[in-house]
């Protein structure tokens, strides 16, 4: 028997003026248990790469980044351990990877980038 579930990629943020990051495909539907890859697609400006999830009736949680310089991977706190990162520098892509996928992975995932930018740099509070 098959169940599937449905992910759906979008990009958080752009970065600075001009870069962007963006997933590969918007709808994505897998056969639980199997190797379930999302893929988003970034410019040159990318340093950090982020990838954050977002169940029903919640905010975005932050699932993990990698540094394209050094490949240092930072990991939420209480990672899933079937929930992977991979850089592929060459080709400018960065996947979330879910093995074994299973109905619960079902959300809305969010791929993003750093730097960003905003277009006013004075901080957001004064003291």
């Amino acid at each position: 028997m098959f169940l599937f579930f449905l992910f759906i990629v979008d990009q958080i943020i752009a970065g600075a003026a001009g870069s962007s990051i963006s997933p590969e495909q918007t709808f994505i539907s897998s056969p639980e248990d199997s190797t379930t890859t999302l893929t988003c697609t970034y410019d040159d400006s990318a340093r950090d790469l982020h990838w954050y999830q977002q169940k029903p009736q919640s905010g975005p949680e932050f699932l993990l980044l990698i540094q394209k310089s050094t490949d240092y991977v930072k990991k939420a706190e209480q990672l899933d351990p079937r929930i992977s990162i991979r850089l592929h520098k060459e080709e400018k892509k960065v996947d979330l990877e879910i093995f074994p996928a299973a109905v619960s992975d079902s959300a809305l995932y969010y791929c993003a980038m750093e730097p960003t930018v905003t277009q006013n740099s004075n901080p957001l509070y004064k003291k």
